[in-house]
């Protein structure tokens, strides 16, 4: 298993023990449940459109995957992780295809998909540079929607890390703190880079998209996740 990824498991597993983990599991299948009605009312999503889903995760938790749990009937579903995903076969036989790829540069050509979704991936993809390129990416490979779903930075506590408010410093002052702690995978750019709304708006302005709009999702009426809805010209 390749570091960041052995990371990564290790990180998700240690947080999944934890108390505050059991406590939130709920309210985090609640709004998944949630973020897929919007995907399915932002998109004009059926089973009959094809799907790329970026980001796709090998866990087998009910709270993962949400969008695969809710697109069981689709045929035309493919996944890109830079994660080995063979192990949902069994779970999700409707998948095409589990590829093995960056979403920052996939080799897909333009408008491949009818929808390209994401979960909680444009976080982790490193630079904000690097996350202009993956919504630029997604947006051309795209025929008709993109949907990206992001925590807010500025949500009183970062469930990456189970920790308040720190999050809300510069950006170098808080890495520093985390490596301070022992929070090492999530101390530097290239695995953690929480977004603002600000932040996606400016991506869609430096990309001259023009016709997208955010969903805030809110919790303990504050804004937890941020949703960057891009609909395609036709």
């Amino acid at each position: 298993m390749e570091g960041k990824t052995k990371h990564r498991v290790q990180t998700y597993s240690e947080s999944k023990n934890s108390i505050f983990y059991r406590l939130i599991k709920k309210i985090i299948l609640d709004a998944r449940e949630k973020f897929f009605n919007h995907f399915k009312n932002s998109t004009e999503y059926n089973d009959n459109h094809s799907l790329l889903d970026i980001g796709t995760t090998p866990s087998l938790d009910n709270e993962q995957n949400i969008i695969l749990e809710k697109t069981k009937n689709n045929k035309n579903i493919t996944c890109l992780s830079d994660q080995d995903c063979n192990n949902l076969e069994k779970k999700y036989p409707n998948i095409k295809n589990f590829i093995i790829g960056n979403g920052i540069n996939t080799d897909f050509k333009d408008m491949s998909f009818d929808i390209v979704h994401s979960n909680a991936t444009i976080e982790h993809v490193g630079s904000y540079e690097n996350q202009i390129s993956f919504v630029k990416e997604s947006w051309r490979i795209s025929k008709n929607y993109v949907f990206i779903q992001t925590p807010n930075r500025f949500y009183p506590i970062d469930f990456h890390t189970n920790l308040p408010l720190i999050h809300w410093l510069p950006k170098k002052i808080h890495r520093k703190i985390l490596r301070f702690i022992g929070l090492n995978f999530y101390s530097t750019e290239e695995n953690l880079n929480l977004l603002s709304e600000s932040n996606l708006i400016n991506i869609c302005k430096k990309l001259d998209i023009k016709n997208f709009k955010i969903i805030k999702h809110k919790l303990l009426f504050m804004t937890s996740n941020l949703i960057l809805v891009i609909k395609k010209s036709s």
